[in-house]
């Protein structure tokens, strides 16, 4: 998901793709861009080539209408984001109004080929069309199609700004996901469930040498494990001449791969996870286990993957304490490891998430958190970072318990 720039967003990236490729044929090399309505698009005065961008309408998209945010886990509750197609009406204009050549015919055919080498816009595109922009890193591509008007639809779109048609060709580009600004429900985690917090357990029956994994030991639990923590796997087939765990996050693009401590069975084995080798976030999990590695008949048999968190971890010393001016407190605290640009960070308090984290431009162990409608009392505090929560559990005890991870706003 992303933010308020996302449509703006869409429409730079689409102008520089555009200029890069009509800029090629040095007979359109005098083209300007515009994103004028259709009865300014064009000055009396103008006689260059010239392509208006113009965003004639914004839909709902279908498919996201209504839909939970990827990242609500269960029991949050949260706003979807707003899933829009975008319609644009790309329009060509001809060096001298076209009275010797038709510029403008020129002009609309290299568009149109533009747009049908480069269907899907690059992340890095979008990145760099717009400063502050976090566009390209929603799941979603961003892909355009041609949107053939009809004669009806042409005729009340060039009528209604009460302007002579121009040569056109219309466009879809769906789909742009733009993050709710309310904040999501977070209720405090479970500590127990059910009778010894024991759940279903199953396993084949059948002794197949493909690796499982059925349970991970963490000091976290279900919440994962923070930077210099050993995580244990338990399964069935685990054992090998090499052994190792892939962590693996599609929104990092982040594959890496730590290899098993000493001590490894078949039915489990351990990794820490370094300091620096991940950032906070949520995970898929793999185990790989590898025989006669580095020779001609290795065999490397991988796990099906699982879910995982590597958790943020304040690193102040606790409890935390804030006050609050008119309302307003400001709360500073240190992080480890880094959270790096782009990384979606939010503070939670209690229930609520009470604010987001700052832009980053550079890897930052420390973060800042305007918290507004601060009310005075002592709260849980969780630190979110792409998904995944900063630990508040005891789980060493008999019964699991709270830490001391509390913040007091006076």
């Amino acid at each position: 998901m992303s933010n308020t720039l996302a449509i703006a967003a869409v429409t730079a990236t689409l102008r520089n793709l555009l200029s890069a490729g009509v800029a090629l044929d040095p007979d359109l090399a005098d083209t300007t861009f515009t994103f004028q309505c259709l009865d300014r698009a064009r000055a009396a005065t103008d006689s260059a080539n010239q392509l208006n961008i113009f965003l004639y309408q914004a839909s709902p998209n279908a498919a996201y209408r209504n839909m939970d945010p990827p990242q609500t886990k269960s029991g949050e509750t949260g706003f979807p984001s707003l899933g829009l197609n975008l319609y644009y009406l790309l329009t060509t204009y001809g060096r001298d109004n076209d009275v010797q050549r038709p510029f403008s015919h020129q002009l609309l055919g290299r568009v149109m080929s533009i747009m049908h080498d480069h269907p899907v816009l690059g992340r890095d595109e979008i990145r760099s069309a717009l400063a502050g922009n976090d566009l390209g890193d929603q799941l979603e591509r961003i892909r355009f199609s041609l949107q053939p008007l009809t004669v009806d639809d042409s005729f009340r779109l060039w009528s209604g700004f009460q302007t002579q048609y121009r040569l056109s060709v219309a466009y879809e580009a769906t789909v742009v996901l733009m993050s709710s600004t309310l904040p999501a429900k977070t209720p405090k985690p479970v500590l127990a469930r059910g009778r010894g917090d024991s759940g279903i357990q199953s396993q084949p029956s059948v002794d197949s040498r493909t690796p499982v994994i059925t349970n991970i030991d963490a000091p976290g639990g279900v919440f994962g494990a923070e930077a210099g923590q050993t995580v244990a796997f338990q399964g069935i087939a685990l054992g090998g001449d090499a052994v190792k765990a892939r962590f693996t996050s599609d929104r990092r693009s982040i594959q890496t791969d730590l290899a098993a401590a000493v001590g490894a069975t078949d039915t489990s084995f351990s990794v820490v996870i370094g300091a620096s080798t991940l950032p906070s976030g949520v995970y898929s999990i793999q185990a790989l286990v590898a025989t006669n590695p580095g020779k001609p008949e290795e065999v490397t048999r991988a796990s099906l993957p699982v879910r995982f968190s590597v958790a943020p971890k304040i690193t102040d010393t606790f409890p935390l304490n804030v006050a609050a001016v008119g309302g307003q407190a400001t709360l500073t605290v240190n992080v480890a490891p880094p959270v790096q640009p782009n990384q979606e960070v939010s503070l939670l308090l209690n229930n609520d998430e009470k604010a987001t984290g700052p832009v980053l431009t550079a890897p930052a162990s420390s973060l800042t958190f305007a918290i507004a409608q601060a009310q005075p009392g002592t709260y849980l505090l969780r630190l979110r970072v792409d998904g995944a929560d900063s630990l508040v559990i005891d789980t060493s005890a008999a019964l699991p318990v709270f830490l001391d991870r509390t913040l007091t706003i006076t």
